[in-house]
């Protein structure tokens, strides 16, 4: 079949550049598709490419450029439409404005007057009323966070509340986008914004937001930079413990930041270095986007209400941001922390910045339907740069908590004891996913580690894949306000818990996706069940969907300095199976572990391997977050129930599977899902057990 001719055409350079011509057959085809389908999907394309002989991805620049050259038709076309409707509203009016010079008041005899002064004066008693009344909630706010009246404040104009230079105003950047995704936010937010959208801070209130961002920062400083009698170190692990008489003296916080009638606050100090340079990180760090990705295990949701202050473009210095997040913990169990909050980025000298987090009370709770248990008092950070080009990390988290809100039984330790939003979780889980991107810019790695990928862009393409995958894993296993989770009865304490969630984005299958999780504690280390569950030698002793199927490892991919964090292609050595793989990622660190996996087919894992955009490859993820029970160790043995014995040590792990139940968004959970579900989890739970030799536990 004639694929059509190439000839070589001279650029703008005077360089000679390949230039393919179609055929008139491939160009009719093309064009009758178009008309028929001017999307179409990779199976389409396939098939075009095989009816044409041409390559898939001409194919799919083809229909790209097709679609531009109609949009840029329609547009003209529009344009034209437009311009003469504008030239036609454009004399009219001025006829209307010749016309309205000759008319007078019937009464007077003199020109008519705009509008009646009986609603000018009522404009402006309605103005008047809704200043004194953003006035008062201003003033409540300065009377409970500054700790003064808001007559005792300096004047609104011109603002000097600090000797930190800051630009304050709507930061309308190239870089930032202070507005709302409103249907994202829907979507993914349990807080949804009223619309339309109005600014979220008023300019009277941004002052204050202003001084409690730069008092916040100073305070995190101070935190940061001093030791005892302030902070003390642990006995039982050695962690920096926060002395809270000491501190409300120092800080003159007494009785003045309690918020809820029965508290109990968690306090914790680390530091480590980073493999990345710091002003990377003081961008990741400001966008709410990036810092969800930064840390999908921990960071459930993140948006940006309104950056109230871009600050200097070279150093993000001054940056001062309104946002909403949203922290878990991987497991059902465990109900989120919501926080409402000022960040606020300041560089102290040359090569050192401090970013500092205050809860603040949003002005519109009522409308938003916020209602946070937990409240985050000054916390933050302080990034200096090293000459190796890594960034040395110390980090504060200083958090009050309605103690009310009692953890479930299995995680009272883990909780409790501040290690599940601590500092120390923070920053060993930002050491290791600076170590994935840092591998993910390796250009030459050892033969195993690139397997059968083969080239750097097929690399980080695998690399983008897995993240993505893991990313999903995380955002549906956790009990973010988005899922409603179902208890079903379950083979354990704890039971099974599933959600439905409807489907249409493109890297996953499309319709209803059923999420199944439990967790249960065992009395064996975290890192031997992480053990366990990365060797894909053991897999058949656990995974019940592998039929007795042994898998090889055909693919690998180090993304990180410990051995655990990996990458895997795994094949089962079944000839019947050869068409499926499983893509499968290792994360671990000192606060947890997952491995995470989705089956994926052979033609999608080899457009991944070339380097093209994984971005529509559909991915139904499953897998294991594991994270150590929060006790001492030197434990006495297995307890003969789910619950933890008094003085034992072991771990947590939440098993979670998704199942594609139906491509039609109307489909229900039926009861031959619930029994399947159960009957997979209470296996696959019964399983882990006999693998570990704690069958009994």
């Amino acid at each position: 079949m004639d694929s059509g001719d190439e000839q070589d055409v001279p650029d703008a350079k005077g360089r000679k550049k390949r230039y393919h011509r179609h055929t008139p057959r491939q160009i009719q085809e093309l064009e009758s598709m178009f008309k028929v389908c001017p999307h179409p999907d990779e199976k389409q394309r396939m098939q075009l490419s095989r009816d044409l002989a041409l390559e898939p991805r001409q194919i799919k620049f083809w229909f790209q450029n097709r679609r531009t050259q109609m949009k840029a038709q329609h547009d003209r076309a529009d344009n034209c439409v437009l311009r003469a409707e504008n030239d036609k509203i454009r004399a009219e009016n001025i006829a209307m404005m010749e016309a309205l010079k000759s008319v007078i008041c019937p009464s007077c005899g003199g020109p008519p007057t705009h509008e009646d002064s009986y609603f000018d004066d009522q404009k402006l008693r309605m103005e008047n009323a809704r200043l004194k009344e953003e006035l008062d909630h201003v003033s409540s706010i300065a009377s409970k966070y500054l700790g003064r009246p808001v007559t005792q404040l300096p004047p609104v104009q011109p603002v000097s509340v600090s000797s930190l230079d800051l630009s304050v105003g709507v930061y309308s950047g190239p870089e930032v986008n202070p507005t709302l995704d409103l249907d994202l936010l829907r979507r993914n937010c349990s807080s949804a914004f009223p619309y339309p959208y109005t600014p979220a801070v008023s300019e009277l209130e941004k002052p204050l937001m202003v001084e409690m961002a730069t008092g916040a920062a100073e305070e995190v400083l101070r935190l940061v930079q001093t030791d005892q009698p302030l902070w003390v170190k642990s006995g039982s692990d050695g962690r920096d413990r926060l002395q809270l008489e000491i501190y409300d003296r120092m800080f003159q916080r007494s009785g003045q930041h309690l918020r809820f009638p029965h508290t109990r606050t968690e306090t914790s100090r680390d530091s480590a270095p980073v493999a990345m340079n710091a002003m990377t990180l003081i961008d990741m760090f400001m966008d709410a986007s990036k810092w969800a990705e930064l840390f999908p295990s921990i960071v459930a949701k993140a948006r940006t209400i309104e950056v109230l202050a871009a600050g200097m473009a070279s150093s993000r210095s001054g940056s001062l941001v309104l946002m909403y997040e949203e922290l878990q913990v991987l497991s059902p169990l465990v109900p989120t922390r919501e926080f409402c909050f000022l960040r606020y980025c300041q560089q102290i000298e040359s090569g050192m910045w401090v970013v500092a987090d205050v809860s603040v009370d949003y002005p519109r709770d009522n409308q938003l339907g916020l209602s946070p248990r937990s409240r985050r008092l000054p916390s933050g950070c302080l990034i200096e740069e090293t000459p190796d080009g890594y960034s040395k990390i110390t980090w504060v988290e200083h958090m009050e908590i309605d103690a009310n809100d009692q953890p479930h039984v299995l995680f009272k330790d883990l909780i409790n004891s501040g290690t599940a939003f601590g500092a120390q979780r923070w920053i060993t889980t930002l050491r290791r996913m600076c170590e994935r991107f840092a591998c993910s810019n390796v250009a030459g790695l050892p033969g195993r580690d690139l397997g059968v990928v083969s080239s750097p862009d097929g690399k980080r393409s695998m690399m983008k894949l897995a993240q993505r995958m893991v990313n999903n894993f995380c955002a549906n296993v956790g009990a973010s306000s988005d899922q409603k989770w179902t208890n079903v009865s379950g083979s354990n304490d704890v039971g099974v818990r599933v959600v439905l969630q409807k489907t249409s984005d493109a890297g996953q299958p499309s319709g209803v996706v059923l999420c199944a999780a439990t967790s249960i504690w065992l009395p064996v280390s975290a890192e031997r069940v992480f053990s366990l569950f990365k060797d894909e030698r053991t897999r058949t002793q656990w995974h019940i969907l592998s039929n007795g199927n042994t898998l090889q490892e055909v693919a690998h991919i180090t993304n990180g300095s410990h051995p655990g964090n990996c990458i895997s292609l795994l094949r089962g050595l079944s000839s019947s199976q050869n068409t499926m793989l499983l893509l499968q990622e290792c994360c671990t660190d000192a606060s947890g572990s997952v491995v995470v996996y989705s089956p994926i087919d052979l033609p999608a894992i080899n457009i991944v391997m070339s380097g093209e955009d994984p971005s529509y490859v559909p991915l139904l993820p499953s897998g294991f977050a594991i994270l150590p029970d929060g006790r001492s160790a030197g434990g006495q043995g297995a307890s003969s129930s789910s619950t933890p014995m008094v003085g034992s040590s072991g771990s947590l792990v939440t098993v979670a599977y998704q199942i594609h139940l139906s491509s039609l968004p109307s489909a229900k959970l039926n009861m031959e899902s619930v029994m399947t579900v159960n009957h997979l989890i209470g296996t696959t739970v019964q399983q882990i057990k006999v693998a570990l030799n704690c069958a009994d536990a």
